[in-house]
């Protein structure tokens, strides 16, 4: 398979996400290596859930595949805000370092050029290539437009649309000496 194979995937999952109300017209494959090892749709209307673009979809998927002990998202959170972790074996090597590589190495195709949530995504998850079919210009077109958000960000918080405003951070510096002071931390 080469790009336009990849990209006519991730057109088609867009395509079945309209036709079955699950969301807006975007779908993403991620590939490692020639093949497609993820694939994501938009399905924030099925789900009420506003991060379920095709681009977090596909990479929430890969990530399992590349860590299949890893609890999904919805199986760490299954008791009410308990996050639950899979206990690593005693003597086990440590693999947390391999998996703050995260994505490295994928590619991923989407439908439309991705969203400012879904860059910060691809960021955090290490893709290094991003193919996209229509570009902002088109997805602005069909009425969404993300460009007011590129230019918040740019504002100083006190200007932006979303109050953003510190406070008591003597309490989340505790959280922050603990991270800084456990022996076998990972940042990613």
């Amino acid at each position: 398979m080469g790009h336009k194979e990849f990209m006519a995937e991730a057109v088609r999952l867009a395509t079945e996400s309209v036709e079955e109300g699950w969301g807006g017209p975007f779908g993403a494959v991620i590939t490692k290596e020639g093949e497609i090892i993820a694939r994501g749709q938009n399905r924030v209307l099925l789900t009420a859930d506003p991060t379920a673009h095709g681009e977090v979809e596909a990479i929430r998927k890969a990530i399992q595949v590349f860590n299949p002990e890893a609890p999904s998202i919805s199986e760490a959170y299954q008791d009410r805000y308990t996050l639950k972790l899979v206990p690593r074996p005693e003597g086990s090597p440590d693999v947390v370092p391999e998996r703050a590589r995260m994505l490295q190495g994928c590619t991923i195709y989407t439908s439309g050029a991705p969203c400012p949530m879904c860059m910060s995504a691809i960021y955090w998850a290490r893709i290094g290539t991003v193919y996209y079919s229509c570009d902002w210009k088109a997805t602005r077109e069909i009425g969404f437009d993300d460009a007011f958000q590129y230019e918040d960000f740019a504002k100083p918080p006190e200007r932006r649309s979303i109050t953003l405003e510190q406070i008591h951070p003597e309490l989340g510096t505790t959280s922050y000496r603990a991270w800084v002071d456990r022996a076998n931390n990972h940042p990613y």
